[in-house]
């Protein structure tokens, strides 16, 4: 499967959800946690030049990335969560609702 096939896939799936999309850091395969934080496990990992659709947005570990350090963690599915600081919201803070 190549990467070109993962990226259209992952943005396709994005774009379908209703939720809005962003684009994740160029150059970044990220880690898919099970829960808002880098003490959860990972369960996928993200294509190059993949798109995320997020679905609300929560605390949790402060991580540093390519987009400054954050504690913000996006709902990117269920129990499917990514570091705000590897996602380029053009925001600092929240971009979408509290997850419940």
């Amino acid at each position: 499967m190549s990467t070109e096939n993962d990226s259209s896939q992952v943005q396709s799936l994005a774009a379908d959800s209703g939720f809005q999309t962003f684009p994740v850091a160029p150059g970044y395969r990220v880690n898919v946690r099970s829960g808002p934080g880098t003490n959860y496990s990972v369960i996928d990992v993200l294509p190059y030049g993949a798109s995320v659709a997020i679905r609300c947005q929560c605390d949790g570990t402060t991580v540093s990335g390519p987009y400054g350090t954050t504690d913000i963690w996006d709902c990117v599915g269920n129990g499917r969560f990514v570091s705000d600081a590897y996602v380029k919201t053009g925001s600092d803070g929240y971009v979408a609702t509290h997850c419940a």
